[in-house]
């Protein structure tokens, strides 16, 4: 079993390969955000032990490692004054397997509406409406494999015009007896979209009518789009240094279909179980200087309430080339186990 997956994953990193060519020909970016602070944190590198709710996003598979139930709210500061909130709720029924529903809105604020005869705005406003939203399946195979699938429906609406698809994450995870980890997934393999309604729809005079007919409304056919596809491969280990003390590392690369390849390290420190302090970098594999977002920090608080009850704080830091404010992540979780 591990020598067919360490072929597996092997074969997978060089069956792909990046196509830098590709940038800017695929829509739906909205999907490549990020969520959670713990995971944001550590630069999306412990791809192959993340666990919980915030395993939705990053590695399904990972959802099968919860205990009990647990809800998950989280909220980010992103870009020019954009906000994204991200809700999930999910329950392991033992041999079922676990079960998740998350849901991710951006709030872009209200636009100005502008036309050609009034491009300073004509004193409406709006806008527009980005959300996925996706359940998730998750299983333990054995004491060491696991394996998850999340499917999601990607919307987004500008006014009256609307792009609509589907798509499938899947996700395996191994764990060795030494505390070390590797970790495979596949994210947003789906349907492209295509932008319509009756805001693209005008009137047009109909060829071949008689003249002084009356003008038709005609809607031009829009072009489809594909949603960024990417494969990640990771490992991580885990240090125990004495019983209060922990320390994880872990990378994970990514291969991307339509911009350069990526490369992910993170970095835990848990004292007691209770207290993390977390740090991340995130880097394109060739083109190093050009990468987008850099250094990650974040720190983290467990806290048991009462008995079967716990509550988590996490909060990260993300540096942005060009832009002159980081992103500030904030996440609550709520588990009864």
């Amino acid at each position: 079993m591990r020598n067919l997956l360490l072929i597996f994953l092997i074969s997978s990193v060089i069956a792909y390969a990046g196509d830098p060519s590709r940038n800017g020909t695929t829509g739906a970016d909205q999907l490549l955000i990020p969520v959670g602070a713990q995971g944001i944190a550590t630069g999306g590198a412990f791809l192959s032990n993340v666990t919980g709710l915030e395993a939705i996003y990053y590695n399904p598979a990972g959802l099968s490692l919860s205990r009990g139930s647990e809800a998950m709210f989280s909220y980010m500061s992103y870009l020019a004054d954009i906000n994204i909130s991200y809700f999930a709720i999910g329950t392991n029924l033992g041999d079922l397997g676990s079960f998740a529903f998350s849901v991710k809105t951006f709030d872009f604020g209200d636009i100005p509406v502008t036309t050609f005869e009034m491009p300073d705005g004509n004193g409406s406003m709006y806008s527009p409406s980005y959300i996925t939203a996706g359940i998730t399946y998750a299983k333990v195979i054995t004491d060491r494999v696991a394996v998850g699938i999340n499917a999601k429906v990607i919307s987004e609406s500008i006014e009256s015009v609307n792009a609509t698809g589907m798509a499938l994450d899947f996700g395996v995870q191994y764990r060795f007896p030494s505390n070390l980890s590797i970790g495979a997934a596949v994210k947003n393999i789906g349907s492209n979209m295509r932008y319509t309604g009756t805001d693209l729809q005008f009137k047009s005079s109909i060829p071949g009518t008689l003249p002084g007919s009356k003008d038709g409304t005609v809607e031009p056919v829009t072009e489809e789009f594909q949603i960024p596809s990417y494969f990640e491969l990771s490992t991580a280990y885990s240090y125990d240094i004495n019983e209060q003390n922990n320390v994880m590392i872990g990378a994970t690369f990514r291969n991307n279909n339509s911009f350069e390849d990526q490369v992910k390290f993170g970095f835990e420190y848990g004292f007691n179980n209770i207290i993390f302090a977390r740090a991340g970098y995130d880097l394109l594999v060739e083109n190093t200087n050009e990468s987008l977002y850099g250094l990650t920090l974040g720190a983290g608080v467990n806290y048991q309430i009462a008995g079967s009850i716990g509550i988590t704080f996490d909060y990260a830091f993300r540096q942005v080339k060009d832009f002159p404010s980081p992103n500030h992540i904030v996440t609550v979780k709520l588990g009864f186990e």
